[in-house]
């Protein structure tokens, strides 16, 4: 990334920091994923019970690791046989950690989700949520933000998972209704009702799809 880039990223950032403001929810600007990583540790209080959906985002700051390694109850699926159960964990969690597939200028967050673990926890359950947002996800507009999240968040994540659905051939959405179609269910979160639930981190990297 160059230094314009960095820069309208910067000014940018501002600007959906000012539009989360304005829908209840808190964002912040971490100019690397070093100093993301220290914002997200510094609003998981110590002795947190934490877990998350995926969230390639999220691992790529680092902050999995870092809450194994402290003082929190990071909730791991992968520690789970019964992983409903661990999906379940999640509503009762402290902290969930989540990113998103796309946002918008003015702060709407958009989430796509197969199995609605992950969107049914960002929109009730947990009592905070921090979301670990690219700003390569930043879109103009709630419209452009959808197709995002439709052609470039999920045929990666189907390639990803090793899917057999149309947009895992043709790389952009076909409207399925494929057996193993992950777009089952969106989430617009355009405004949070409890103030100080919702936590926006805006990274001056591409991080996740």
């Amino acid at each position: 990334m160059n230094e314009f880039e960095f820069k309208r990223n910067e000014l940018l950032a501002a600007k959906v920091i000012k539009g989360l403001a304005s829908r209840n929810m808190t964002g912040y600007y971490a100019p690397s994923k070093e100093e993301a990583l220290r914002m997200a540790l510094e609003l998981i209080p110590l002795g947190s019970s934490v877990t998350m959906g995926g969230g390639e985002s999220v691992h790529a700051i680092g902050l999995p690791d870092a809450l194994k390694q402290g003082d929190y109850n990071f909730i791991d699926r992968d520690d789970y046989e019964d992983k409903r159960a661990a999906m379940l964990a999640a509503y009762d969690a402290d902290v969930f950690l989540s990113s998103a597939n796309a946002m918008t200028e003015d702060g709407v967050l958009i989430n796509i989700d197969g199995n609605a673990n992950r969107v049914s926890a960002i929109a009730q359950g947990p009592k905070k949520v921090v979301f670990v947002v690219g700003m390569n996800k930043v879109c103009d507009d709630v419209d452009g933000a959808m197709k995002r999240a439709r052609n470039v968040a999920a045929p990666i994540n189907v390639q990803r998972f090793g899917l057999n659905t149309p947009c895992a051939k043709t790389g952009s959405c076909a409207d399925c209704k494929s057996a193993d179609t992950i777009c089952c269910q969106f989430l617009m979160t355009r405004y949070s009702r409890h103030e100080g639930r919702i936590h926006v981190i805006l990274v001056n990297d591409a991080l996740g799809f």
